[in-house]
């Protein structure tokens, strides 16, 4: 399903599996398989499901570890994998660090994801959060959000047409060094994640699209006003793409406890709660549902496109 500022409210997810945040993971992941990684990709392609999305860490500090886990797929192997048991559904990166690596390693990465996966590519970018990762490689943690600002800019250049793209900044600079395959999109939709001051004008003037990071529904209003007012001083006239992660959701009536905050119900209620994204100027929703085993994921992800989706509409 396209995803535009135009279009139907679209609905999307983060896949399972790939990462286990205690804040999110369901039990039944811990022991998960790539099988099951499949099956949830392939009944997002069949529920219409806009996009399946894939986190970015590369090590995780002991510090840290009974929160985040150290669970973390790398995003772009991991789509890569389910690019070839897909066909339609897109396939993101939620969010890709990209201060963590040069400009020019990341664009030969997602090149080859969108030249295999026929043009399937959403690169979403993040400034990241843990200074360990980004001292055990090397890359500057305290100067991240020029980094990242620097790299969005590079890599406009690097996933654009040209097989020898350049780019001169301050901190990157490249010409004369070919790069195939090239994407098969013309532009890579490039959304910037984050819900901080930064984070919103970095997407307002240099996103495709905005992912923003656990604001509830009622901050949404000024953040996503701000975020336009942002793009018309920078002069953007391109629409961007206005994104929300929804509450926990269950489709039916649970027999099981899912969470004082889990939107559970009859489909045509949970459409109509999940309809005030829309109103309030977002274009897609990212959705997560509450489960005990990949079949009873994929029952509510079925259920889900099948009888709340058609629901949807703007």
């Amino acid at each position: 399903m396209p995803i535009s500022p135009d279009g139907p409210l679209s609905y999307g997810m983060q896949l399972p599996v790939q990462s286990q945040s205690a804040i999110y993971a369901e039990p039944w992941e811990v022991a998960a398989t790539p099988a099951d990684l499949v099956r949830v990709a392939r009944a997002a392609d069949r529920g219409g499901f806009a996009y399946i999305a894939g986190c970015d860490h590369v090590a995780i500090p002991r510090r840290l570890a009974a929160g985040m886990s150290t669970v973390w797929y790398d995003p772009v192997a991991t789509l890569s994998f389910l690019a070839g048991v897909t066909e339609r559904v897109l396939l993101m990166s939620h969010v890709a660090v990209i201060g963590l690596r040069h400009p020019l390693i990341t664009a030969k990465q997602y090149a080859t994801l969108d030249h295999l996966s026929g043009g399937r590519l959403i690169l979403g970018v993040g400034a990241g959060h843990v200074r360990e990762e980004f001292e055990a490689v090397g890359a500057d943690f305290d100067g991240r959000g020029g980094v990242l600002d620097e790299s969005i800019d590079a890599l406009r250049a690097a996933l654009g047409p040209e097989e020898y793209p350049e780019f001169a900044g301050e901190r990157f600079a490249f010409g004369g060094l070919g790069q195939l395959p090239r994407p098969v999109q013309e532009r890579v939709p490039v959304w910037v994640g984050g819900s901080s001051p930064a984070a919103v004008r970095r997407a307002a003037v240099r996103g495709d699209g905005w992912l923003p990071q656990g604001d509830p529904r009622d901050r949404l209003p000024a953040q996503i006003a701000r975020l336009h007012a942002l793009r018309e001083e920078a002069g953007v006239e391109a629409p961007i793409v206005v994104g929300a992660i929804t509450e926990p959701l269950y489709v039916g009536e649970p027999g099981w406890p899912v969470g004082r905050r889990t939107l559970a119900g009859k489909p045509q209620e949970l459409a109509e709660s999940l309809r005030e994204y829309a109103a309030i100027g977002v274009h897609q929703i990212q959705v997560r549902f509450r489960s005990r085993s990949v079949a009873e994921l994929t029952d509510q992800m079925a259920a889900f496109g099948a009888d709340v989706a058609p629901h949807l509409g703007r």
